[in-house]
């Protein structure tokens, strides 16, 4: 078991497969891009399914979500899925992406044992798109969420970040839209989680501001406590159900005293938080030659250090030292 001195209990394993990406989002890196890890650095896929399957065996872990950087982008993605399927109990399985590479291998990771895809897509401009990622991909992006529906890797969830200035008022067309293709939408707060460290509070697109443009022309019922649980997303029946949508406001509503998550960066290392500015090391055990036993011990005493909040609410707050693409969303 992972549990920490608040009492939470880990059960939500995020792995960062890569760090690299085939986008350049405004909120996530620079233009040039980044300085990349070197292949050494990075787990590879042994090592990956030994570290879940400790995880899933040893320390109580139910869910896996695979993400980056983009994780379609790494080679044995699908072995990897296809070799965690196997593991005993078996995980439940999702992955985070940009979408570009899904029309491709949609079909390949849910006979792997794949078993549903969370796809990012900030807007159904086109221009916008290609503004907000420095990329001309929005068609790719369609197709693939359509191959991941088609594929059977439902409910396909879809994450919008809404920026100032250029989607903010996107809100109602991307719920429609959402409905009308049977996506469940999810917004999420812009997080302070950029290279360039050019996040401000001031002016942000905040959760409150979300709901009221969709309310502009939707009816919302809220949830409640009681279906949330430890899910980030606080979510909401549209004109009575069945569909959904949901708002992650990790900055303006945090709902850290439920968060069931840790996280394995691609170079082996344990963050108890998205927000965390610590590390804990499991490569070097793993290539030391520890035994499990041990390697679950680290993981354990890491889990137990784990702050009680992100510390979002702090306005002088200090952005982790590794850009998200590195750490795994």
């Amino acid at each position: 078991m992972l549990i920490d001195t608040y009492g939470r209990v880990a059960t939500d394993l995020r792995v960062s497969l890569t760090d690299r990406c085939n986008l350049r989002c405004t909120y996530c890196m620079p233009e040039e891009g980044l300085q990349w890890l070197a292949k050494p650095d990075l787990l590879d896929d042994d090592e990956i399914v030994r570290l879940i399957g400790i995880a899933v065996s040893t320390l109580g872990i139910e869910e896996v979500r695979f993400t980056g950087g983009e994780p379609l982008l790494r080679p044995g993605l699908v072995g990897i899925v296809e070799r965690v399927a196997a593991l005993e109990p078996r995980p439940q399985m999702s992955l985070t992406t940009n979408g570009i590479g899904l029309r491709r291998t949609a079909t390949a990771l849910k006979a792997a044992g794949l078993d549903r895809v969370n796809v990012s897509l900030d807007t159904l401009r086109p221009d916008v798109f290609k503004t907000l990622t420095r990329r001309d991909r929005h068609k790719d992006v369609l197709e693939g969420l359509e191959a991941a529906r088609e594929a059977g890797l439902t409910p396909v969830k879809v994450n919008s970040v809404l920026m100032p200035g250029l989607n903010e008022d996107e809100a109602p067309d991307l719920l429609a839209w959402a409905v009308e293709h049977d996506y469940e939408l999810r917004f999420i707060e812009q997080m302070p989680l950029d290279a360039q460290h050019g996040w401000k509070r001031e002016g942000m697109v905040t959760a409150g501001d979300i709901l009221a443009s969709l309310r502009t022309r939707f009816d919302l019922t809220a949830e409640g406590e009681g279906e949330r649980g430890s899910a980030p997303a606080e979510r909401w029946l549209v004109n009575g159900g069945p569909h959904r949508v949901g708002v992650i406001a990790s900055v303006t509503r945090p709902f850290c005293a439920a968060c069931d998550r840790t996280r394995l960066t691609a170079d082996g290392q344990v963050r108890t938080c998205l927000f965390a500015r610590e590390e804990t090391d499991l490569r070097a055990a793993l290539r030391s030659g520890a035994p499990d036993e041990e390697i679950a011990r680290i993981w354990r005493l890491a889990m137990w250090g784990k702050k009680a909040g992100s510390g979002l609410d702090d306005p002088t707050f200090l952005q982790p030292d590794r850009p998200m693409s590195a750490i795994g969303g």
